[in-house]
């Protein structure tokens, strides 16, 4: 049984075109609670349909605070990828939810557990939660949902049918079981090399999951749509985007000295320019450092002793006394908006950190365990032969996966010939060790497509009209245009990314 801890998704990402383009997989099974509602489900527990806050369309199931099952009510055609979203109902509530399969779909049957997602907290929102399923024996599904501090709601639950990497792995479990039977009942030498082919080949097919994996993650980082998308993103929290901020500093600019106005710019400065329109990169310790003194210089600013030794005509005076506070009061309501929308943009931010160092240490373990799935084959794994297995050239890629293959075969072959079964098995146990550790991967590249998920669903809805955080119309225009931007920015790459990867 495998377990997933979730680390606190705040919510942002860099990517998506990929070079690879995988084919879509088809669904199998299907639950968004909206016509079929609870048809495909038996439940226990206190679930019930929702109106409120449903991830797509108009109903999502509820699952109360407490203990709850949900169990596919026919068995599966086939079991595969199982794909779920799951909101909590704040970011104090976590929730733990077990997912097993079954021969039958009783209470009683023996079900056999698959993998276990644990949330503690620290965010809200839905978040995509994607399990490799894929006993062939057990065809019904079964959900065990334990939420504390709130409830949580479920949709769009599918199970896509079985990748072929995880079909591979099925066959070399067998293949190795049969193997290590016929060292128990013969000797037949013959037998025994048709296995030994046969896990060699089976070997050497590892090489092009690794290959896809590792041209998946590397894709993940190259594209640019979503740096498009967070661009306009991070605009949308820059104050200089917007016209009240720009009216407040050519208003303070009114009624400050020729020092005053120095200290004005050099505060403003990591915003941008504002004569050559110029936006920079906002972060939360920016704005933090700008805020509180920003206030204190405009309140001093606008004060009857400073204005008033600060040698500025009648009228500038006059300006300062009729208008400074309306001003002052403007700012603050105006950084106040700001400030949720900052917020928001580092939250995205945060999470885009977290995904990308995500794909790094996947990228970085794969890389080991391709260098080690050459060395067990008496392969060198030198940067030639790692460039050979990742070549765009098939021809180049099934030269050094036959070679692969072939020693596989034939070293298993040269200990069962010398009579060396122990040596035999042990290099046996050896393969079958690597081969179970692309399971890992198989489920790292699941949770990071998950995040990624997440992520994209954050966006946009960070994004969407309703999420405009201010007040004055020529502020929610400039909003606006910038979130229309990153729409359909963040529009294209999800497309990519779905395109390619799920």
């Amino acid at each position: 049984m495998r377990r997933f801890v979730l680390p606190v998704v705040l919510s942002s990402f860099t990517l998506c075109s990929a070079a690879v383009l995988a084919k879509p997989a088809a669904v199998v099974f299907s639950s968004d609670f909206e016509k079929s509602a609870l048809t495909p489900w038996r439940q226990l527990g206190e679930c019930q349909l929702s109106s409120e806050q449903p991830r797509t369309g108009q109903q999502a199931l509820r699952c109360a605070a407490g203990t709850s099952s949900l169990f596919s009510r026919d068995a599966l055609s086939e079991l595969g990828l199982l794909e779920f979203w799951v909101l909590p109902e704040t970011e104090f509530t976590s929730y733990r939810i077990q997912v097993l399969v079954a021969e039958r779909n009783a209470v009683d049957a023996n079900w056999s557990p698959v993998a276990v997602i644990e949330h503690h907290g620290g965010s809200a929102g839905y978040q995509a939660h994607r399990i490799s399923v894929d006993d062939p024996g057990r065809k019904f599904l079964r959900l065990d949902i334990e939420a504390n501090q709130g409830f949580v709601q479920l949709d769009d639950v599918q199970v896509e049918r079985i990748l072929l990497a995880t079909a591979l792995h099925k066959n070399e479990q067998r293949i190795i079981s049969g193997i290590l039977d016929k060292l128990r009942r013969d000797q037949n030498i013959e037998l025994q090399s048709e296995s030994f082919r046969t896990l060699g080949s089976n070997y050497a097919a590892q090489l092009e999951v690794q290959r896809q994996y590792l041209e998946y993650a590397n894709a993940l980082h190259s594209g640019i749509s979503l740096v498009l998308a967070s661009s306009e993103r991070n605009k949308m929290s820059n104050p200089m985007a917007y016209a009240t901020f720009r009216n407040i500093i050519s208003d303070t600019r009114r009624v400050s000295s020729k020092i005053q106005q120095a200290r004005l710019n050099s505060m403003i400065k990591p915003f941008g320019d504002l004569v050559t329109a110029t936006l920079n990169v906002v972060s939360a310790g920016t704005y933090a450092a700008f805020a509180e003194p920003f206030k204190s210089f405009l309140a001093a600013s606008f004060d009857r002793s400073n204005y008033q030794n600060a040698g500025l005509s009648r009228a500038d005076r006059k300006f300062a006394e009729e208008h400074g506070l309306k001003i002052y009061q403007d700012a603050e309501r105006f950084l106040t908006e700001l400030e949720r929308e900052l917020q928001q943009v580092s939250q995205l931010d945060s999470e885009l950190a977290t995904i990308q160092r995500n794909i790094e240490l996947f990228r970085r373990d794969l890389e080991k365990q391709l260098r080690d799935t050459l060395l067990h084959a008496n392969i060198a794994s030198s940067k030639e032969n790692i460039s050979r297995v990742l070549s765009k050239d098939e021809k180049v890629r099934q030269s050094i996966s036959s070679a692969v293959a072939g020693n596989i075969s034939l070293k298993a072959g040269s200990y069962l010939n010398d009579g060396n079964n122990t040596e035999l098995i042990r290099f046996v146990l050896k393969t079958s060790e690597l081969l179970e550790a692309m399971q890992s991967y198989r489920d790292g590249f699941n949770q990071i497509t998950a995040a990624m998920l997440t992520y994209y669903e954050r966006f946009e809805r960070s994004i969407a009209p309703e999420q405009n955080p201010f007040t004055e119309k020529a502020d929610r225009d400039a909003w606006e245009n910038h979130a229309k931007k990153a729409r359909d920015y963040l529009k294209q790459s999800r497309e990519s990314f779905n395109k390619a990867y799920l």
